[in-house]
């Protein structure tokens, strides 16, 4: 593979975390214009389904799909998807509670989690690297979150959820790299994201007590669909073969600082600089998470 294919891959990785970044703080505002998180979520999936299905079928038309998903292929699709679905859900209600530079710091614990998950599915203890890699990303988070000042002390149902959710996407992050690989990234998305879709669409059911207001699909709903649901995974699918896990997981990471900065910029929260701190900790922990990768790179 050569140079200009790795950096092609790595602009595309960086390209969907950015897009992935800017999520939090486009939920926030649907918030701050009476949106539930029934109608935040419905949106997204809805178009995200409706766009995902429309670049299924001109691959179609292009007759560039060479491979089509068996049945079994779409069944496990769909249930790997389901944790799409809980980690849009979990992540959303967090961010009703807490800031968006917080809730993306509990998110991001999914750096210790899958080291957590990996051990127990392998049945090996980590080595000692990735020990203080997950010792790091604590630290960090105690400083990102604020968690050291009482007084401002995040709500702790924010704190549950964000946690919940980074639960979730580690699942989703496993799965996701485990199932049907042979199929190509736009199906494989699609299919997921319908599993996602049922458990969001059921949630809604149960939470949405008013009328559905349909100003939603026309204003934050395709902004966090498109953003969140369409671009994203078409990049990183495209991009991480190219890139290598180890480096495409590093700048993968630039979800973090956006969306800190984003909600910093627009929505105005104050972000003390112990929180950058504990952010660059965190990032730090993601690169020597990597160090093997990388070095299998060079």
């Amino acid at each position: 593979m050569g140079n200009r294919d790795f950096l092609k891959g790595i602009g595309f990785v960086a390209l969907g975390a950015t897009s992935y970044g800017m999520l939090a703080t486009f939920v926030k505002l649907a918030y701050g214009e009476g949106y539930t998180t029934a109608e935040v979520t419905v949106s997204q999936f809805v178009i995200g389904l409706l766009g995902l299905g429309l670049i299924n079928l001109f691959m179609r038309t292009r007759k560039t799909e060479t491979v089509a998903a068996t049945k079994r292929q779409t069944l496990s699709l769909l249930l790997a998807g389901t944790s799409m679905g809980f980690t849009s859900l979990f992540y959303y209600i967090a961010v009703k509670y807490i800031p968006v530079s917080v809730a993306i710091v509990l998110l991001m614990q999914t750096v210790w989690m899958g080291v957590v998950l990996e051990a127990i599915l392998t049945r090996r203890l980590p080595s000692l690297g990735r020990v203080t890699a997950v010792a790091v990303v604590l630290a960090g988070t105690v400083l990102a979150a604020n968690l050291l000042d009482t007084a401002v002390f995040p709500d702790w149902r924010g704190i549950v959820w964000g946690m919940l959710a980074a639960a979730s996407f580690t699942t989703t992050m496993f799965t996701a790299n485990k199932v049907a690989l042979g199929v190509s990234a736009a199906q494989r998305s699609l299919w997921m994201l319908a599993g996602g879709a049922v458990i969001v669409f059921s949630a809604a059911v149960f939470t949405q007590t008013g009328p559905f207001q349909m100003g939603i699909f026309l204003t934050y709903g395709l902004a966090i669909a498109v953003f969140g649901t369409i671009i994203p995974p078409l990049l990183l699918n495209a991009g991480f073969p190219k890139a290598g896990i180890g480096p495409g997981s590093i700048v993968a990471s630039l979800e973090l600082p956006v969306s800190v900065t984003m909600a910093w910029v627009l929505l105005h929260e104050t972000v003390r600089p112990s929180q950058w701190f504990g952010i660059v900790l965190i990032l730090a922990a993601i690169v020597l998470l990597n160090l093997p990768y990388l070095r299998k790179k060079e």
